[in-house]
C-alpha cells in the first residue's frame, strides 16, 4: 500500500490531491471530488463537517484493491495558489480540473481511466465534465442532486419556518440568478447575505443553469448512483430522478445513511447533523461495498 502527494496543472499554480491504495500498477483509480463550500480532500470543513468522509472512503477503496486521488478544489487548502480568488469559480471550472485531473492521472499513474467519484456538489461538477468524457471510466454519483440545484435551494428554505420574512425576496434573488443577472447588495436582506454574496454569484448563476437529469442522460459511460435514505440535504426523490434519466445505471439505496455516509438510526434531525462531526465513526454499511463492485465489475466488463 503506498501514499503519496500528487499535483496538476491549475490555473495559476499547482491542484494537489494525495494518492492512496495498492502498489499494483494495473489497479482502477477512482478520483473522488468534493462536495459545496470549503471541503477539503479529507471531506471535512470548517463550517462544521468533521467526518472524515473522502479519507474513509478511500481507505475502504484500498483495502479492496482500489487506488484513488482526493483533491483539494482550486483555491483551497493544498490547492491555494492555483487561483487567486477561491470564490472566483464556476461549475464549469471546477469541471475542467476534474478533466485535467483525469489526464493528469493517467500519465503520472499508469491507469487507462479514471472514475470520478462526484459527493453532492462534486456530483454536478463530474457530470458537466462528464460532457466531455475523455479519460473518465465512469461516474460514481453520490448524494448527488437530480433537480435544478436552484429548486434545491427554494425547497430548503421554504422548509424552515423561520425563514417566511425573507422567502420572498429570496425567492426573487434565485430567480434573478436563473436568467444569468446578479443581484444587488443592497437588494439583499442581511439575513440572505452569506448566501447570495456579491463573490459567489457568478458561481451561483453557473450551478443554477444545470439540469443534472439532462446531463446525466447525456452521459453514456457506466454510472453508479449511491443515495442515503438519511440524507436531509439530497432526497431519494432526487436518486430517482437521475435514474428515470439514465434507467441502465445501477442505484444503490442505503437505509440508514446520512449526506456524510454515516449511520444514523433514526429521522432525529439533531442526531444527523451531529454525524456529520463523527470522524471517528465508520461509513455507513454498505458505501465501499457499492462503489468497489461497480468499478470491479465495469472493469471487468470492458
Amino acid at each position: 500500500m503506498t501514499t503519496h502527494e500528487i499535483q496538476a496543472p491549475g490555473p495559476a499554480g499547482a491542484l494537489s490531491g494525495i494518492a492512496l491504495g495498492p502498489s499494483d500498477p494495473n489497479a482502477p483509480i477512482v478520483l473522488i471530488v468534493p462536495g459545496s463550500g470549503p471541503t477539503d480532500r479529507d471531506g471535512n470543513n470548517p463550517l462544521g463537517v468533521q467526518a472524515s468522509t473522502y479519507r474513509l472512503i478511500a481507505e475502504g477503496l484500498a483495502a479492496r484493491g482500489i487506488r484513488s486521488v482526493r483533491i483539494d478544489k482550486r483555491g483551497m487548502f493544498g490547492s491555494a495558489r492555483a487561483i487567486a480568488d477561491a470564490n472566483a469559480v464556476t461549475i464549469e471550472d471546477y469541471a475542467a480540473d476534474i478533466q485535467t485531473w483525469a489526464s493528469t492521472i493517467r500519465e503520472k499513474m499508469g491507469a487507462p481511466c479514471v472514475w470520478v467519484l462526484g459527493h453532492s456538489e462534486g456530483g454536478l461538477a463530474a457530470l458537466v465534465a462528464a460532457q466531455q468524457a475523455e479519460n473518465i471510466c465512469g461516474l460514481l454519483l453520490v448524494a448527488t442532486t437530480g433537480r435544478r440545484p436552484s429548486d434545491v435551494l427554494r425547497e430548503q428554505l421554504a422548509a424552515n419556518p423561520a425563514n417566511a420574512p425573507i422567502r420572498e425576496q429570496a425567492e426573487g434573488a434565485i430567480a434573478r440568478l436563473e436568467t444569468g443577472q446578479r443581484v444587488a447588495a443592497a437588494d439583499i436582506h442581511p439575513a440572505l447575505r452569506p448566501l447570495f454574496q456579491p463573490e459567489v454569484q457568478g458561481f451561483l448563476i453557473s450551478i443554477f443553469a444545470l439540469d443534472p437529469a439532462k446531463l446525466i442522460a447525456a452521459y453514456a459511460g457506466p454510472v453508479l448512483i449511491l443515495q442515503g435514505l438519511r440524507d436531509i440535504q439530497v432526497s431519494r426523490a432526487d436518486a430517482e430522478r437521475l435514474l428515470h434519466a439514465r434507467p441502465d445505471a445501477d442505484i444503490v439505496l442505503l437505509p440508514d445513511a446520512n449526506h456524510v455516509l454515516k449511520t444514523v438510526a433514526s429521522d432525529d434531525r439533531v442526531a444527523n447533523i451531529a454525524a456529520y462531526q463523527a470522524s471517528n465513526r465508520p461509513l455507513a454499511d454498505g458505501v465501499i461495498e457499492a462503489l468497489s463492485t461497480t468499478v470491479r465489475r465495469s472493469r471487468k466488463d470492458r
